[in-house]
């Protein structure tokens, strides 16, 4: 008798687990993220109805390094990190098993997306590396990719299959928005744009512009194809830099094109004493300094001839490493500017302080910190510690219309009162913000750097005004920055934030007008799940965990039948 039960119950138990593997299934993260939804409508503006413009929300990494956001690949959600100064997408996927891949959520490549489409049958391979040693590496794929409520199709991405650069926060890769010269999947994928660039070229956008909001404990906002009209509120303020066209390198053509956001610099100030800027390559470079706008990066960095002469106008600084990493004492209250075009930029001292070094509590590290020469001419790095002081807009321009610009909207008022140590010292223990670290009890020399050649084709010059004929967005838009030097941005479309508080007047029982407000709920989405699957425990259960009921069921029917056969 006991035979029979046993082979019933092995069929049974492999029934059940054929019946499971054809399901599809997911190992979901041991913890789960949730997080809320935003969505935004539309603005009428002057006329300009925002009809094809995206705003979403854009929030400071725990560790302060970088701003993520939220976007989905094949309806699967994922937190990016944004980067103005790189053009490609990646994201991390099931194939990858570092120590730092499997600690996020990956697109599992079990999933077959409806919109999933290879590329050489996944052999295009793609590579990412960065200057602190990281890299990531897999093969370049395609998906639908979708920011707020815009959407490309067939979007051109790296699928990491090997990686060991540090996420955080949940965080499963980089989304560069930077031109496509910049782009490795560009440049080996025929038809391939990043996806900014993509929704410019193919005029999916109201305008081809996107303009960046950070703060420091507070969400900010990414908006595409508009300007977030709940910061600008006055757009006539917009200062506006012409970006710098590159000439090629070698032989790599006979033009120049766009290969960074990058604008002149021409100087900065310590507590109101100013100082031009010293170029490295000044014969090269028609004795220009360029600044790349990097929201990837989180400080602001620059050359030393340029660093050293910043930091010997303040009392009390040194040099305290051989990278070009500056401290002052955490009292100083003198502000920093830096200019752009006709307009200085003012920072307090709780926008370019670091933190206190944990060995010596009363000096602080701070930006700027000097870099080594750059050969393609790039002195300055402005990252997040400037950009957190202004609303920064970047038009990506039009073929044969208009050139691609930054523009620069004051959010502080620069005639405000200066910011005191007391204040200061208050918001870096806040932030938490010691640094461990121990300075050296000597002074240390002020570091030399070689230069190297120059990387570009000098013969080749630049675009007369910046206008090129390729590369940018769609002709068919019409330019509203246009050439001169009066920029005309108030035509700009803007697209405003949703309510997420709704304010009702209502009749009480007493026969009075009250007034109620009501905060409107959010939905909730979990990173790395497909639609249709479960980040329920249910789906972590293995082969051996599904037949395993049915055996022990088997084995103690068979000790039962042997018993009985014994009575």
């Amino acid at each position: 008798m006991w035979p029979l039960i046993l082979l019933l119950y092995i069929f049974i138990g492999v029934l059940f687990v054929s019946t499971e593997a054809s399901v599809p299934h997911l190992v979901p993260p041991s913890n789960p993220i949730e997080l809320p939804l935003h969505i935004y409508s539309p603005r009428d503006v002057g006329g300009n109805v925002t009809t094809r413009a995206g705003l979403t929300s854009v929030t400071m990494s725990s560790d302060r390094q970088s701003y993520y956001t939220v976007i989905s690949i094949g309806e699967i959600t994922f937190r990016v990190a944004l980067d103005t100064a790189s053009s490609d997408l990646w994201i991390i996927s099931s194939d990858c098993t570092t120590k730092t891949c499997t600690t996020v959520p990956r697109y599992p490549r079990a999933y077959q997306s409806p919109t999933y489409v290879t590329v050489n049958d996944n052999s295009t391979s793609f590579n990412a590396s960065y200057l602190d040693g990281t890299a990531a590496s897999g093969f370049v794929a395609k998906e639908s990719v979708r920011l707020s409520n815009l959407t490309v199709a067939n979007q051109a991405f790296g699928m990491i299959t090997d990686s060991n650069v540090n996420m955080v926060d949940q965080t499963s890769g980089i989304m560069g928005l930077g031109f496509p010269r910049l782009s490795s999947i560009s440049n080996t994928v025929t038809n391939s744009t990043p996806f900014f660039v993509a929704l410019a070229q193919q005029g999916l956008l109201d305008y081809p512009v996107f303009g960046l909001s950070l703060t420091r404990n507070e969400t900010g906002t990414l908006s595409i194809g508009a300007v977030d009209s709940s910061i600008v509120k006055n757009a006539s303020l917009i200062s506006w830099n012409r970006v710098v066209d590159f000439a090629p390198f070698g032989a790599e053509s006979n033009t120049s094109s766009y290969l960074q956001w990058a604008i002149p610099i021409s100087g900065f100030s310590v507590n109101g004493t100013q100082f031009k800027t010293s170029p490295t390559y000044p014969n090269q470079a028609d004795n220009i300094s360029l600044a790349l706008f990097d929201v990837g990066a989180p400080g602001i960095y620059g050359p030393i001839q340029d660093v050293a002469r910043l930091f010997s106008s303040i009392d009390g600084a040194r040099i305290v490493d051989s990278t070009g990493q500056w401290a002052i004492p955490c009292d100083t209250a003198v502000p920093l500017s830096f200019t752009f075009g006709s307009q200085s930029y003012l920072l307090q001292p709780s926008d370019y302080i670091i933190g206190p070094a944990i060995g010596n509590p009363n000096m602080c590290l701070s930006w700027p910190q000097a870099s080594s020469p750059s050969s393609d001419g790039i002195d300055w790095q402005i990252g997040t510690a400037f950009l957190r002081t202004v609303y920064s807009i970047y038009s990506y321009g039009i073929n044969a219309k208009e050139s691609p610009l930054i523009g620069l909207y004051p959010i502080r008022n620069t005639t405000g009162a200066p910011e005191t140590p007391d204040s200061v010292a208050s918001l870096l223990s806040s932030l938490s913000a010691t640094i461990a670290t121990t300075l050296p009890n000597f002074l240390l020399p002020t570091p030399s750097y070689s230069t190297p050649p120059y990387a570009f084709n000098t013969s080749v010059s630049r675009a007369p005004q910046g206008i090129v004929s390729s590369g940018l967005a769609t002709s068919t838009y019409s330019p509203i920055l246009g050439l001169q030097s009066k920029f005309n941005a108030t035509a700009l479309p803007a697209i405003t934030p949703s309510p997420t508080v709704m304010t009702f007047i209502l009749t009480n029982s007493a026969g009075f007008l009250v007034t109620s407000t009501s905060t409107l709920g959010e939905p909730s989405v979990t990173l790395g799940v497909p639609p249709g699957w479960s980040a329920a425990s249910s789906l972590r259960t293995s082969s051996l965990a599904a037949v395993l009921p049915g055996l022990i069921i088997s084995w103690a029917l068979i000790y039962l039948a042997d018993i009985l056969s014994f009575m």
